[in-house]
């Protein structure tokens, strides 16, 4: 997926984001919990997107080649709306089921423009931090598209409205997942070594299916899609990266081959 596009999808699933919050919230009543996210409200969500967006924006903007400290609240705009800063991301709190303000919802619009005219302006290539490899501002676009599309789908779930992920980015968030995620998420979390297993992940409706083998502590892919595996499951693009990010159970898919391999996928990639 070229610059262009993804910075489209950027822009459409940021205004779905705050349609989608909208909707869920009722005039002065509480901000709901959201299913898909346990221990979070939709005022969480809403201040968690919006900080990680602006984090992202501010490293872009100054060309920062190392990681700025996430706890400088300098960094996020935030309104002096005290119930603006409730909703700020703090570990291991009770979610806050506070009235969301309407503050909360446009500093998130706000900065969601803001981000997208960066990528926009940058393009794909300019060096800067990133948690990953890969340190350019296309990787930033590519991981803030993939996040921005997942809780779009969690803020609607709220509502029981949760529409399928754009076909062709839900494709490029399962190869994104083998690319970056697996490897990285292994490093930060506890994870056994990989002892051979083969996993395939077929997408129905679309020709890509994605061979990813788990070898002491790497994630190596095969572009045979045919290769032998142990474990198959398949699925709209949407249904397959959902299930990756743990939105979705395997009963979502269709699998074949050792069906009880397929949730120990999650102790050899544990979740975030």
């Amino acid at each position: 997926m070229d610059h262009i596009t993804r910075t489209a999808h950027f822009r459409s699933e940021a205004a779905a984001f705050e349609k989608a919050v909208r909707r869920a919230l009722e005039p002065g009543g509480e901000a709901p919990l959201v299913p898909s996210c346990p221990g979070w409200s939709v005022s969480d969500l809403v201040g968690h997107l919006g900080s990680v967006q602006r984090y992202v924006a501010h490293i872009l903007r100054e060309r920062l080649t190392e990681a700025p400290d996430p706890t400088d609240l300098s960094l996020y705009g935030l309104p002096a709306d005290p119930r603006v800063r409730a909703a700020w991301p703090v570990p291991d709190r009770a979610p806050n089921r506070g009235p969301v303000p309407e503050a909360l919802t446009q500093w998130f619009a706000r900065g969601a423009g803001e981000l997208a005219a960066l990528f926009r302006e940058l393009g794909p290539q300019v060096p800067v931090w990133t948690w990953a490899p890969e340190r350019t501002s296309g990787f930033w676009l590519r991981m803030q598209t993939i996040e921005l599309a997942l809780h779009r789908w969690d803020a609607e779930s709220v509502t029981g409205s949760a529409g399928p992920l754009d076909p062709a980015l839900a494709a490029d968030a399962v190869a994104q997942t083998f690319e970056v995620m697996a490897p990285a998420r292994r490093s930060w979390r506890v994870a056994p070594p990989g002892t051979g297993e083969r996993y395939r992940f077929r997408r129905t409706d679309g020709p890509q299916a994605w061979t990813v083998t788990f070898d002491g502590d790497e994630v190596l892919a095969d572009p045979d899609p045919t290769a032998q595996v142990a474990v198959e499951a398949a699925g709209t693009a949407s249904d397959l990266a959902l299930f990756l990010w743990r939105r979705l159970p395997p009963t979502a898919l269709r699998v074949s081959g050792d069906a009880g391999l397929l949730p120990h996928y999650f102790t050899l990639v544990p979740p975030v």
